[in-house]
């Protein structure tokens, strides 16, 4: 019997209430040479029958045992699974008819070193904040590489289940990693450090579930601590910060916590930049504090530009750009 053409990767707990509309959506999928690949990871709901109930209705649906975790139950899957490409999917989300169909055709047209993903709408209407429209907003206006590649440290810019890729590549670049940091985003940016490329398809071929007691909503390894830990292991391999001795353009929370954790990797920070005045002898983590005035007589590039004020980082951006300095070359944007 022939391998499928994608395998979908559902690891899942205790989403009963979900989890049989989320399947149903896959069932409708325009394009039938797929299998899912579903790990269960401990429920103790109904959900391990309702995957059972789909396996004897669809041959294609195949159910494993995790309970270790989410990280073991991802790579469990990952194991399993039988397709050249893997498709993402949660269990409490909606899949469009053409997702596999769409995903796919761009997969093969940029090759195996390239994380496909899609645009994404958030439900229920109820449920989802105003914050977080704009996140999505957010995710759905970047869609070449570049635009991507060039936001990867303001948040993730690939929402997880809408993550489509080759299963032996992301396999031999080491699958996900249990660092107690947010998975994903740890695997998009050490894939992006070897040299992976990311793209959009840009189409709503997702409806994204927006609910309180998602797991990335409660666990600590997707606090803000985690995503700045994470963003500092990475941040050496962008081209313009290699070096590592940068200014870091902020003085809020963002900037001293981020530049706590590029310390830690090895970063000189030369001086922290306030929007502001500045109070002579001012320090923070170790550096000086230095005006907008004083870091413009300086010179000083690299910036890493770390602020999560809404709009703060546009404002900055625009203000580099119009001295003629350019995102990726002369600075980062970070948040």
């Amino acid at each position: 019997m022939s391998s499928p053409t994608i395998s979908a990767l559902i690891p899942f707990k205790n989403t009963d209430r979900f989890i049989s509309a989320a399947l149903e959506s896959l069932v409708s999928q325009t394009m039938a040479d797929f299998e899912v690949v579903m790990v269960d990871d401990g429920s103790s709901d109904n959900s391990r029958k309702i995957a059972l109930d789909f396996c004897k209705r669809d041959l294609r649906f195949k159910l494993f045992e995790g309970g270790r975790g989410l990280v073991s139950s991802l790579n469990e899957g990952l194991s399993a699974a039988q397709g050249k490409w893997i498709a993402r999917f949660d269990s409490d989300d909606i899949c469009h008819p053409e997702r596999f169909a769409r995903q796919l055709a761009m997969a093969e047209n940029c090759g195996e070193k390239t994380i496909v993903s899609c645009r994404v709408r958030s439900f229920p209407h109820l449920e989802v904040s105003s914050g977080f429209r704009l996140y999505e907003k957010w995710i759905n206006s970047l869609e070449s590489s570049e635009e991507i590649e060039h936001n990867l440290f303001i948040e993730s810019p690939i929402p997880h289940p809408t993550a489509f890729y080759s299963r032996a590549a992301v396999t031999d670049a080491g699958g996900y990693r249990d660092l107690g940091l947010p998975e994903d985003y740890e695997l998009w940016l050490r894939l992006w450090s070897l040299g992976f490329k990311f793209i959009r398809v840009p189409e709503t071929l997702l409806a994204w579930r927006e609910r309180a007691d998602r797991f990335s909503r409660t666990g600590s390894m997707y606090s803000l601590t985690s995503f700045y830990k994470t963003k500092a292991l990475y941040l050496g391999y962008v081209p313009c910060l290699v070096d590592k001795r940068v200014f870091v353009a902020g003085t809020g929370q963002t900037a001293r916590r981020l530049g706590k954790y590029i310390q830690r990797q090895g970063f000189h920070i030369e001086a922290f930049i306030s929007p502001g005045s500045v109070l002579k002898g001012r320090k923070l983590r170790g550096r000086p504090v230095i005006s907008i005035t004083q870091w413009e007589s300086i010179g000083g590039l690299p910036l890493i530009v770390a602020s999560r004020k809404p709009g703060a980082t546009d404002v900055i951006q625009g203000y580099l750009e119009g001295k003629g300095l350019l995102n990726w070359v002369d600075f980062v944007l970070c948040s």
